[in-house]
């Protein structure tokens, strides 16, 4: 099991990044927006869930790497923290002007827009290395089973991402209002998700 140090210090910074300013959250906006609360917490939700296989993926290859070379296990931290940095910079460089989308197509059900969350998540390369980077600097590889810790993180992770999510489809008129009037909360998201991430580049990079 996950110790307390790493659960709670991975719940914050997954928390952080999760409330920044990206693509799935905005659309998780735009469609509680434009179709409805029950539309956006289903989309959401699909989002989150799309969550799993990145993290199947992760456990799978981020223990065959320690399994296979401690070099190629100290290559994959070096190349995850820098990929971690790259995203802090994109992030403080932001201006903050990110727009919630809003779709006026015809209506969906909620199974569709589901699945269509999930889809849109699993498909994502972005998300793919941003697990492989960011799930390894939580793990303790001299506790062990390295990969049923990365596969508790990555369920951590949906978890609190399916909780935001839904909230956000469910209050998504007013959220994406407060948004629009106050684009400098967006812009102060980005800076701390940046923050976070420089730092957790840093500390992958360092750590043994």
């Amino acid at each position: 099991m996950l110790t307390p140090e790493q659960f709670f210090g991975f719940l914050l910074a997954a928390l952080l990044i999760t409330a920044s300013p990206g693509p799935d959250n905005l659309m998780v906006l735009g469609m509680g927006i434009s179709k409805g609360r029950r539309h956006g917490v289903a989309f959401g939700l699909g989002c989150a869930l799309g969550c799993l296989s990145h993290t199947a993926l992760a456990v799978i290859g981020v223990s065959a790497v320690i399994a296979a070379s401690p070099t190629a296990f100290l290559v994959l931290k070096i190349g995850g923290g820098l990929y971690l940095i790259w995203l802090g910079i994109q992030a403080l460089r932001s201006r903050g002007g990110a727009q919630v989308a809003r779709d006026g197509l015809g209506e969906e059900s909620l199974a569709r827009l589901f699945f269509k969350g999930v889809f849109a998540n699993a498909i994502n390369p972005k998300v793919v290395l941003f697990f492989l980077s960011f799930l390894p600097q939580f793990v303790v590889p001299a506790n062990g089973q390295v990969g049923w810790q990365m596969a508790q993180l990555g369920l951590v992770f949906t978890a609190q991402a399916a909780l935001l999510f839904s909230l956000l489809g469910l209050f998504s008129g007013t959220i994406g209002q407060w948004l629009q009037k106050t684009p400098r909360i967006g812009l102060w998201l980005d800076r701390i998700a940046g923050v976070v991430f420089v730092g957790l580049g840093l500390r992958l990079i360092v750590s043994r």
